[in-house]
């Protein structure tokens, strides 16, 4: 097991370590940074004292490796905008992403687990039939759209939650719906295609020749193993939805990391779009290292591969 945990680590590691130098790059590339801070009426002697003072005319190694040291002690500089360090605006915002994250995808396992379950229980019912249609129905309808239409009906008409904002629970609600609901689908084949195979084997044919009782078999033998895939598409989909925040965030008006990446791509602030790509992209790896993980637990097949 420890073998298994350093190699993932080792992988995780490299991951990390090559998108920190996509992001550093892309930006770069993007154009002259000291043009862009000094603004297009600057002097070309203010263009270079900028570049001066940003250490933008140091060799592009050298100004990475500046960039990754500072950023491993948490230190992104300062925003060009909003005058202050990206480290406090980045933890400021942070909560509000991760606290709607969480509940996106507390509500996406909560429907599409059971919905699975159930679907392979029932196959080529009724239930199976009406549950892959809510599938495609749900990968067909944008983020966007969703939320707007949640505004509308739950906001504007019914009056029952509010519009915009992050003050109290009630801002979630909507945010939360429209966020999840672009998982539900992939969990919920997953989770029903999982159990299927599961329910074919030979293992709980046993247990039911056994004369154990149908829902200890459903529950604690097949699920378990039908859910190890689950576990790791979890950990992809809540990646998928930090990054989709973006989209919901500015839908909804919420003073979170997705709406602060949103501001500073459209004001050029690119110490901020850094630091944003980077703490997402190592909580995205972060969170597939773990899922690995839990899986090998879950299944010592893994690990002995």
């Amino acid at each position: 097991m420890l073998l298994y945990i350093l190699r993932r680590f080792g992988v995780a590691l490299s991951v990390a370590l090559t998108v920190s130098i996509v992001a550093f790059l892309l930006l770069h590339l993007s154009g002259d940074l000291a043009l862009a801070i000094a603004g297009p009426e600057a002097s070309p002697a203010q263009v270079e004292q900028v570049r001066i003072q940003y250490g933008l005319d140091k060799p592009l190694a050298v100004q990475y490796l500046d960039w990754l040291a500072g950023a491993l002690h948490f230190d992104f500089g300062r925003s060009f905008y909003f005058r202050e360090t990206v480290a406090a605006l980045v933890a400021e915002r942070m909560p509000v992403t991760m606290t709607l994250g969480a509940i996106a995808l507390g509500l996406a396992l909560l429907v599409a687990i059971p919905l699975g379950v159930v679907a392979a229980v029932n196959r080529g019912g009724w239930i199976d039939r009406a549950a892959l249609v809510f599938c495609v129905l749900g990968q067909a309808i944008p983020t966007f759209w969703l939320g707007l239409t949640l505004i509308l009906v739950f906001a504007v008409n019914l009056r029952w939650l509010p519009v915009s904002g992050n003050a109290t629970w009630a801002h979630f609600v909507m945010p939360a719906i429209a966020l999840g609901w672009y998982a539900v689908p992939a969990v919920m084949r997953l989770t029903r295609n999982g159990m299927l195979d599961v329910l074919a084997s030979d293992y709980i044919r046993t247990a039911r020749a056994k004369g154990l009782r149908w829902p200890t078999v459903l529950f604690k033998h097949a699920l378990r193993n039908a859910v190890v895939p689950v576990v790791a598409l979890a950990a992809v989909q809540f990646g998928f939805m930090l990054g989709g925040s973006i989209v919901v965030e500015a839908v909804f008006s919420m003073h979170g990391l997705g709406h602060l990446a949103w501001e500073a791509i459209g004001r050029k602030d690119f110490p901020v779009v850094q630091a944003i790509v980077l703490l997402l992209a190592s909580i995205y790896i972060g969170l597939t290292f773990l899922a690995d993980l839990i899986n090998a637990w879950l299944d010592p097949r893994i690990r002995v591969a």
